[in-house]
C-alpha cells in the first residue's frame, strides 16, 4: 500500500511539474508576437519606412498609405534619432480591442531609449493574420509627460 501511494504521489508532482513547464495558447502567441514585432521595429530603427509599412498587417496598411505612414514618422519618430535601448514592459494577449475586429492581438509596450537620451514608450499591436503570421497592425509612440494612449485600431 505505500508503495502505491508514493507512486501516486510522484505520478501528481511529476503532472504537476509538466503542466507548469508548458506554456499557454497565449503565451505562445504573446512570443510570437513578440518575435514579428522586434523583426518589424528593426526596420523602422533602420529607418526604413517603406518597408516596415509593406510587412505590416492588413489592416495597418488599409488604415494609413505608404506616403502617409512616411511623413508621420519622418515628424515623430526620425528626430528621436538612433533606437539606444529597447525593454519590453509589458505583453498582453487579446481577441477584442476598440474599434477593431474580433481577432487575435497582442498588445506590447516597450521602455526604448534614443541616442539624445529621450525615453519613450512605444506601443506595437501585432495581429493573428489568416496566413498563420503575426504582424504589426498598430504602433504608437507615447513622450513623457503625455497621457497614454489607447492601442486601438480605427477602420
Amino acid at each position: 500500500m505505500k508503495s502505491r501511494a508514493s507512486l501516486i504521489l510522484l505520478l501528481s508532482v511529476l503532472g504537476v511539474l509538466f503542466f507548469a513547464g508548458v506554456p499557454s495558447a497565449s503565451e505562445k502567441a504573446e512570443e510570437a508576437a513578440l518575435k514579428a514585432s522586434t523583426k518589424w521595429l528593426t526596420l523602422v530603427d533602420k529607418g526604413d519606412y517603406t518597408k516596415s509599412w509593406e510587412r505590416a498587417a492588413g489592416i495597418f496598411r488599409d488604415m494609413v498609405t505608404k506616403l502617409e505612414w512616411q511623413l508621420k514618422l519622418d515628424t515623430y519618430r526620425t528626430p528621436l534619432g538612433k533606437m539606444s535601448e529597447r525593454k519590453v514592459k509589458s505583453k498582453q494577449y487579446t481577441k477584442t480591442l476598440p474599434n477593431a475586429p474580433e481577432g487575435e492581438y497582442v498588445v506590447i509596450q516597450y521602455e526604448t531609449a534614443f541616442a539624445d537620451k529621450q525615453t519613450v514608450t512605444e506601443t506595437v499591436t501585432s495581429v493573428l493574420e489568416k496566413d498563420g503570421k503575426w504582424k504589426v497592425a498598430g504602433y504608437y509612440i507615447t513622450f513623457p509627460g503625455q497621457e497614454s494612449q489607447p492601442s486601438e485600431i480605427k477602420k
